[in-house]
């Protein structure tokens, strides 16, 4: 499959929520890498970044890629080591930003996603629209523990609109959100 030469996404484990509120760093865990990794794959993604400043965690990353893109798992399941060849780690969304706009020369647009609507809502439309034109690169932001923090939200460019479900519970794990997400994006119709 050919990557889209302008979409990536940014998995955020600093600065996110815990259910205080409290700005904090979460951990990477094995599922968001692989089942994010496979769907970034699968919607053409250019690169995945799991995003930490935990050089702990970053090696713990490094250690999962090793084994599926170059120890016994490459042999095994050659079609994870693909979907694995697009994921990056990234110390900061900072680091993220200037990678993306040096190895383009392209604008980088943010696009952060959350749980709760806001007044300031963009329609997955728009995004997708913005997307297939390809003038610039988009960003798709997506937070860990209890959602991404303000300071983040209020450095995007765009919010995109909320998944609704069930009116009285809206808590997906980030692996179903970015697949949901990804496919109203990215989808073939």
């Amino acid at each position: 499959m050919e990557h889209s030469s302008n979409l990536y996404i940014a998995l955020l484990h600093y600065p996110v929520y815990n259910k205080k509120g409290d700005v904090v760093t979460t951990a990477v865990t094995n599922m968001d890498v692989h089942d994010i990794s496979r769907t970034a794959r699968t919607y053409g993604v250019q690169r995945f970044f799991i995003v930490t400043p935990l050089a702990q965690q970053r090696n713990f990353v490094k250690g999962i890629l090793n084994h599926w893109q170059r120890g016994y798992g490459a042999v095994y399941n050659p079609s994870r080591k693909t979907a694995f060849d697009i994921v990056e780690t990234r110390t900061s969304l900072g680091d993220v930003i200037t990678d993306i706009a040096l190895s383009t020369g392209k604008r980088v647009l943010l696009v952060a996603t959350s749980a709760v609507a806001r007044l300031d809502n963009t329609s997955f439309q728009t995004i997708s629209d913005g997307i297939t034109k390809n003038e610039d690169n988009y960003v798709l932001l997506f937070g860990t523990g209890w959602g991404i923090a303000e300071e983040v939200i209020q450095r995007a460019d765009y919010m995109l609109e909320p998944i609704r479900g069930m009116p009285d519970y809206n808590h997906l794990s980030v692996r179903s959100a970015v697949a949901i997400v990804m496919d109203r994006l990215a989808g073939h119709r």
